[in-house]
């Protein structure tokens, strides 16, 4: 499960979050949609324990994330798979070199780590790239990669910072076919942050809308239409 709890963070007297309360329940998969901007990244990066928040509770598998202290979170980390927003691949490594890394750096015997890396690359899609190096893969293919590198540990959670963006249509839509297989067949609680509508229509047993550093709408997609500060995202000017 993952718990905050009035959520604020703050850059000097810029208030980026401000006061975000959500809950999600273990195994479940939503959708944080907002315009660029809007503190998405930021939330998730509070989650994971890369930023500090100003004030506020985060809570991961019942650990205090905003006060644990390194051994905790290191340990924690263990069970999470991140895919950036710029795949954040090494380029000095080759794409089986970079999803082998997390189970490397876990301790795992390297023919293990060669194994479970060349099936998480089977699962994206991208066997047939393994010798590869980053500068010599498509964008979609990074991004591919990158998700591979996000399962290859199985985590307990899994998070998504805009999986889609600068990808042409096409692609895009190979990305999400791909992250709906994975939704199916892992266990993983799963937030996926992203300003692509496309998307959170696939994804939309529920989605939580930001405006203004606080949760506008928390819903099932199809009924989003009910939050003025939503259709107003969507350019349907809708007035209540």
């Amino acid at each position: 499960m993952i718990k905050l709890v009035d959520l604020r963070k703050e850059f000097g007297r810029n208030t980026v979050l401000n006061g975000i309360t959500l809950t999600v329940e273990t195994g479940e998969t939503v959708v944080i949609l907002g315009r660029s901007g809007v503190g998405k990244s930021v939330l998730l990066k509070c989650i994971v324990g890369l930023i500090k928040p100003t004030s506020g509770e985060i809570w991961v598998g019942g650990i205090r994330v905003d006060k644990a202290d390194t051994r905790t979170l290191n340990g924690l980390r263990k069970r999470f798979g991140y895919v950036f927003q710029g795949a954040a691949l090494f380029d000095w490594m080759t794409v089986l070199e970079n999803v082998m890394l997390p189970l490397v750096e876990a301790g795992v015997s390297r023919k293990e780590a060669e194994e479970k890396a060349m099936k998480a690359l089977e699962s994206v899609q991208l066997k047939d790239a393994y010798g590869k190096y980053p500068a010599e893969l498509s964008g979609g293919m990074r991004k591919r990669a990158g998700i591979a590198r996000a399962i290859v540990a199985e985590p307990d959670y899994l998070f998504y910072d805009e999986p889609t963006s600068g990808l042409d249509p096409k692609t895009s839509r190979m990305i999400y076919d791909l992250m709906k297989d994975l939704d199916e067949h892992l266990d993983a609680t799963t937030l996926i942050i992203s300003h692509d509508i496309v998307l959170a229509e696939l994804f939309g047993k529920r989605v939580v809308f930001l405006e203004d550093g606080k949760v506008a709408y928390d819903g099932p997609i199809e009924m989003a239409h009910t939050s003025e500060e939503f259709s107003d995202f969507l350019g349907l000017n809708l007035k209540r």
